[in-house]
């Protein structure tokens, strides 16, 4: 597979607003398997680390990631590139990648690894889970109890539990918002942190329906704020008018000085 072949492929997953080239770097790294350049919107490849196309190809649409975040950004990225934003944009890609044939899911091509990502979820994940929303019911007990007795909970929580306060409260919000389990305790935590009902509700069903966590973070985020293809604009928006407020005093001051040397 050559360059032009990636790039065919990367657009035939989605388009891109911008133009971009891919290059094989024809070198072999030990750092890193490839890089994305915004300020040339350049995809390098170091493809000599690879014997295997479709790992390769996973490289290419990483960093092909990394090209349409900076598009929603209006051509630049910042210094943190791995934000949840890019690993929804990845995530997506690589979905859309398999539904069309173009990237291989090799997770399900192992039996034995299949069988363990079942017991990881049931063993692990949902069980913990479950410790988590029972401990919620227990604290919420315990609350109780020490109001009964004219006790603070906080000291009860700080000297006698002695769990962080915010651990608390999540595993209560967990109870009370009755999350499910199997979605795993980080999960939980995530959705206990949603005060919205529905948007909690379909962050968890999506949780549940394989997306990844990022990629729901992501989606819950855009419920409550603007649509992010406004960022740029809005930013350019308030540049503008800095700018022109900028000027405007620039112009002020020059006609001031001007007035002063004809009096000189």
């Amino acid at each position: 597979m050559n360059q032009d072949q990636v790039k065919e492929k990367l657009l035939a997953i989605e388009d891109a607003p911008l133009d971009f080239s891919v290059i094989f770097s024809g070198k072999k790294s030990k750092k890193v398997n490839g890089l994305y350049k915004p300020e040339t919107k350049e995809i390098v490849i170091h493809n000599r680390n690879f014997n295997d196309d479709n790992l390769l190809l996973y490289t290419a649409v990483h960093e092909y990631a990394h090209h349409l975040h900076a598009c929603i950004q209006g051509g630049k990225l910042s210094a943190r590139a791995h934000t949840s934003e890019f690993w929804a944009i990845l995530h997506n890609l690589l979905e859309k990648a398999e539904a069309r044939n173009i990237y291989r899911n090799v997770f399900t091509s192992s039996p034995e690894l299949i069988a363990l990502t079942e017991t990881i979820r049931t063993k692990h994940l949902a069980e913990n889970g479950v410790l988590v929303k029972d401990l919620g019911e227990k604290l919420l007990l315990a609350q109780e109890l020490c109001e009964k007795i004219g006790g603070r909970f906080e000291d009860y929580i700080d000297r006698v539990l002695r769990i962080p306060r915010l651990a608390v409260m999540t595993a209560i919000k967990v109870h009370q918002y009755n999350v499910n389990p199997s979605v795993g305790p980080d999960n939980m935590r995530f959705l206990a942190g949603i005060k919205n009902e529905d948007i909690r509700a379909a962050a968890e069903s999506a949780l549940l329906g394989g997306k990844s966590p990022d990629t729901v973070k992501v989606a819950a985020k855009s419920q409550k704020t603007p649509a992010r293809e406004e960022y740029p604009r809005m930013k350019l928006e308030k540049e503008k008018a800095r700018l022109e407020r900028t000027l405007d005093s620039i112009k002020k001051r020059l006609d001031e000085i001007a007035e002063e040397l004809e009096q000189c």
